[in-house]
């Protein structure tokens, strides 16, 4: 592998001092993470410390470290260890001639991030660079910006927030020149006092760090598009909207259903017209990319190397990607992996799809709470019942404490041959479905993280129930 940083290079970006010279091929603060050659971030956090696995680090191979007390082994030392992560995340930005791109928004951005990476990546002849999994806060960004290559040229980079002005020092270490707000959507609005509004404020924050003839790229449809432009035209050189109605910039004429699931979509661009595959399934995926057509172009990207991306796109762990396993009843199921993740956005839109899902035996439904809703938790979760209702699921099993308000309303237009049950954990609704799925059934996993439905998926994939 190439020399991502020198030892020089790494103390000038932090004020930092070397204890010898070494050169580092990538980074990481996770001492699990650590391959050969890898600079180790010593993070001091809430709950640990990262100079108490430093020796960890050089023992899987680590050729480095950045610390804040003297350590055995080459390292450079610092005052801050997560100050100098955010300074070599500046000097990385600094350093390159790349074309950035900012990806934000309640729902899409990690499946949006990934199809901009595969196209760019593409027509770069693999010199594009994006944050892995969902590295997009405080911590996560700058790690995504120190591992990108001097030589990049294109960067795509995702950023999150929970709460207001998150993204407002995400974006001016990022500085893109293009940034997406993919949609709003009520995600985390627990910890906003004036509800979507508050929302729309905090994602448009992302538009502060543009570049000079910076593009903003906003979902038209939205019902808080106005506001979005206002806010992106304060920053943007340019703003470019994305959508299914008659006055989005980048639009969807033509939307057909594709014999695998996916979508065949006829997009206009200005006075340009293209037609695609989108191999994801679902109309959120048709808007996604929507968004991602208009980046490319506003980075002088090739749109028919992203049109490509979207045809051969497959779902990300968590977030839509199907596993066809084998019950221990007989047979071949489904299971469609959701898991990372939930919103009333989100939900909808998944069990809006999930009706029109072909399936030979029955479709069942593994559904996790929604975080973060504060006072409104008991009003989105009981507004789930009328899309479970119409699915067509022959089985539910919800899990978590707000998923009560969900079965109470379900109760009220429930058929009596739907069998519904509550689980009170991830390893409860594993022994109920482990039970229930058989041949040609079709399983649809989904909640918010942290209640673990991953380690279902897990379970299933690996026949561990």
């Amino acid at each position: 592998m190439s020399i991502l940083w020198t030892s020089a290079a790494i103390a000038e970006a932090t004020a930092g001092k070397a204890s010898e010279a070494f050169d580092v091929t990538g980074v990481a603060f996770d001492s699990r993470e650590i391959g050969p050659g890898d600079l180790f971030v010593a993070l001091k956090g809430e709950h640990s410390d990262g100079h108490l696995h430093v020796e960890q680090a050089f023992a899987s191979g680590a050729a480095g470290a950045i610390v804040s007390q003297p350590v055995d082994g080459p390292h450079i030392l610092v005052s801050d260890t997560a100050r100098a992560l955010d300074a070599l995340a500046r000097a990385s930005r600094a350093r390159t001639d790349a074309k950035i791109i900012g990806v934000t928004g309640s729902v899409g951005k990690t499946g949006t991030k990934e199809a901009l990476y595969a196209a760019l990546d593409r027509c770069s002849f693999g010199k594009a660079h994006r944050s892995v999994k969902s590295y997009n806060n405080h911590v996560g960004v700058p790690l995504s910006l120190s591992r990108m290559p001097a030589d990049t040229k294109f960067g795509i980079f995702e950023m999150g927030m929970n709460h207001a002005h998150e993204l407002s020092g995400l974006t001016r270490l990022v500085r893109p020149h293009a940034a997406i707000i993919t949609a709003i959507a009520p995600a985390h609005i627990g910890n906003f006092s004036n509800g979507e509004e508050g929302i729309v404020d905090a994602k448009a924050e992302i538009f502060e760090g543009l570049m000079p003839g910076g593009t903003a790229i906003i979902p038209h449809d939205s019902p808080h598009y106005q506001r979005l432009r206002n806010k992106a035209e304060r920053h943007a050189a340019e703003v470019i909207s994305f959508g299914f109605e008659s006055g989005a910039d980048v639009r969807a004429v033509d939307v057909v259903a594709a014999p695998r699931g996916g979508s065949l979509v006829t997009a206009k661009l200005g006075d340009q017209s293209l037609c695609f595959t989108i191999a994801e399934a679902g109309r959120h995926w048709v808007s996604n990319s929507l968004a991602i057509l208009a980046a490319a172009r506003a980075v002088g990207g090739d749109l028919a190397s992203a049109g490509l991306s979207l045809a051969e796109m497959t779902g990300i762990d968590g977030r839509g990607r199907r596993h066809v396993i084998s019950p221990k009843s007989g047979g071949k199921a489904l299971v469609i992996d959701e898991s990372y993740n939930a919103n009333p956005t989100s939900m909808k839109a998944t069990l809006q799809h999930f009706t029109v899902e072909p399936c030979s035996g029955r479709k069942i439904l593994i559904l996790g709470a929604m975080g973060e809703l504060g006072e409104q938790s008991a009003h989105y979760h009981a507004a789930l019942a009328d899309d479970i209702l119409r699915c067509g699921a022959a089985a539910i099993i919800l899990v978590g404490d707000d998923m009560a308000h969900t079965a109470a309303k379900l109760e009220q237009g429930l058929d009596q041959a739907v069998k519904m049950s509550h689980a009170g954990s991830a390893s409860e609704a594993l022994s109920e479905v482990g039970k229930l799925i058989g041949d040609g059934d079709v399983l649809l996993i989904k909640g918010s993280n942290y209640l673990g439905l991953s380690s279902v998926v897990s379970a299933l994939v690996n026949g561990e129930y």
